[in-house]
């Protein structure tokens, strides 16, 4: 896994390719927030120009939030095909110059998505692709991790220690479950339904809300006459409720995966001292998940919420890779061990070998009865 060359500028290229995808997430959510997706209906165009020569005067309202999206994806795309044919020519380690390759297709992917989301007027494109956002952010930040080295110190650091089955585990269905409800929660803000339940903790007064069809058709009648949002369905109800159900979960999960790493590497370790950071992250997610219902979906505060749940995306990945690549290490270091000792054992069972005959020494024996 360690890197056998140095490129310095090769990698704060890849850090300014990670650097500007995550400006591109806050983008993103910004053009979902202000529902600004459809602001220009034609693609690869904007309305009608090329997408670098359309005139800044009419960069206005909504508008100017979906442009200029399409205009640092271009830049983001530009900066990841760079990344992947620099990583090819210059990156001696097969899997990493792989990496630089998936993500330059991914990106391709990403474009397209979006360019069929404004053609086809499909919401189901819009959460593939708000999650391959997100998804590629954790690639392309792994890559520029791997590149600089950084990650080589920190899976060292890690060769040192010994980590248990439940701790592993426990961070593979942690950043599992993280990646289950960045998915919901991309679903949820594709539906166009404003905030289905608008109050928090509780939901319309409840634990549970009801979602029959009189209940449903009295909060409808209260959205459209008090504020003009869309109606709402129980699809919509049970998501976000499943989504605060999975954020509870995921708390739960993540603190309980503290508190192991903490008891069993240690306070100061660096495993701990990532699980906590990672704790930190997903309870700034759900205070910003709170705020958004409060704030009746607030642009600003719904965009912060959508990158801090990509960070714990990153924070969750990294940890995961790394003990990964950890468990892979030590399990080859204990085969190499084991059959050390197998190749010991046989020798030591050998029998002993017959001299040859050339090696046996000539005996002279004198005649009988000589020297008496």
């Amino acid at each position: 896994m360690t890197r056998s060359t140095c490129h310095p500028w090769l990698d704060r290229f890849a850090w300014l390719t990670a650097g500007a995808t995550f400006l591109l997430l806050g983008l993103g959510g910004l053009v979902t927030s202000h529902e600004a997706g459809m602001a220009v209906p034609d693609w690869p165009t904007t309305y009608g120009y090329n997408m670098f020569l359309f005139p800044l005067h009419l960069w206005q309202g909504n508008i100017l939030y979906e442009h200029t999206h399409r205009l640092l994806a271009s830049f983001v795309g530009l900066l990841t095909t760079i990344l992947a044919f620099w990583l090819w020519l210059r990156e001696p380690r097969s899997w990493l110059r792989w990496l630089g390759a998936g993500a330059f297709f991914a990106i391709l992917l990403q474009g397209v998505l979006g360019g069929l989301r404004v053609i086809l007027l499909k919401d189901a494109i819009g959460i593939f692709h708000a999650t391959l956002a997100q998804s590629f952010f954790v690639l392309v930040t792994l890559i520029a991790l791997f590149s600089s080295g950084k990650a080589d110190r920190f899976i060292n650091s890690l060769r040192t220690t010994q980590v248990s089955n439940r701790l592993f585990w426990l961070t593979i269905s942690s950043a599992s479950l993280v990646l289950i409800q960045l998915i919901l929660g991309a679903t949820m803000r594709h539906q166009h339904a404003g905030i289905a339940v608008p109050d928090f903790p509780l939901a319309y007064g409840k634990a549970w809300p009801p979602m029959d069809a009189a209940f449903l058709l009295k909060a409808n009648s209260q959205r459209l006459g008090a504020e003009q949002l869309n109606p709402i369905t129980a699809f919509q109800i049970g998501l976000q409720m499943a989504h605060r159900l999975v954020a509870l979960s995921l708390l739960l999960l993540v603190g309980c995966l503290a508190w192991k790493a903490r008891r069993e590497q240690g306070v100061g370790s660096l495993p701990a001292k990532l699980a906590t950071a990672w704790l930190g992250l997903n309870c700034l997610q759900a205070v910003l998940g709170a705020a958004t219902i409060w704030s009746n979906k607030a642009a600003d505060i719904a965009t912060a919420h959508v990158l801090c749940g990509a960070l714990s995306l990153l924070a969750g990945t990294i940890l995961s890779v790394d003990l990964i690549i950890q468990r892979r290490s030590r399990q080859q270091l204990v085969q190499m061990q084991v059959r050390a000792h197998r190749e010991v054992d046989a020798t030591a069972q050998l029998p002993p070998r017959p001299l040859d005959a050339g090696a046996i020494p000539e005996l002279s024996v004198a005649p009988w009865g000589e020297g008496q």
